[in-house]
């Protein structure tokens, strides 16, 4: 046992084993081939993954962005509630003696105004126009000689559109003939 001796296997000839020198290079070739085909498999796994990632990442700032908008959008239409409460008190005669308090009323609506027109809300023009049920929404209808079929005779409630998107629609009563 002690004369035996161990070799290398690095230490043999490539053609020491076998009886075929082409042997060894078939074995790399198809190791190399596969070793390329795993490779590949891996970055199309990369490439997907990142792609899905992405779609990801665009999806949740969509969401967020919709979170927000809606969140705006009831905190506006509120406001607009308190709005309406201010058009109805100042349409209400002040009597005597309240002169300084519906100064106050109407600056205070002036400031809700403006602070509803800095963010783009912008009241619809409903009154005279023809009726829109994209941006109105009908009430009454009411014969009306002196108006034309369809138009909008009196304005119930304003509408408002936050840029290009309608926020809450304006109720109105319509002339039919």
């Amino acid at each position: 046992m002690a004369d035996q001796r161990h070799t290398d296997p690095a230490e043999e000839s490539p053609d020491a084993g076998n009886s075929s020198g082409d042997a060894p290079a078939a074995v790399a070739d198809a190791t190399n081939a596969d070793l390329q085909r795993e490779r590949d498999d891996f970055y199309d796994r990369l490439l997907r993954k990142t792609a899905e990632f992405d779609n990801y990442r665009k999806r949740i700032e969509r969401s967020r962005r919709e979170q927000a908008d809606e969140a705006v959008v009831g905190l506006i239409n509120e406001i607009l509630n308190v709005v309406d409460d201010f058009d109805i008190a100042l349409t209400v005669d002040a009597g005597e003696g309240g002169a300084a308090y519906r100064k106050g009323i109407e600056l205070i609506h002036a400031k809700l105004k403006d602070l509803l027109a800095k963010y783009g809300v912008k009241p619809i023009k409903a009154l005279g126009a023809d009726f829109d049920p994209n941006l109105h929404q009908a009430v009454i209808h009411e014969e009306s000689p002196e108006h034309r079929e369809g138009e909008v005779i009196d304005e119930l409630r304003k509408g408002y559109m936050i840029g290009d998107r309608l926020l809450r629609p304006s109720m109105v009563k319509v002339a039919k003939a």
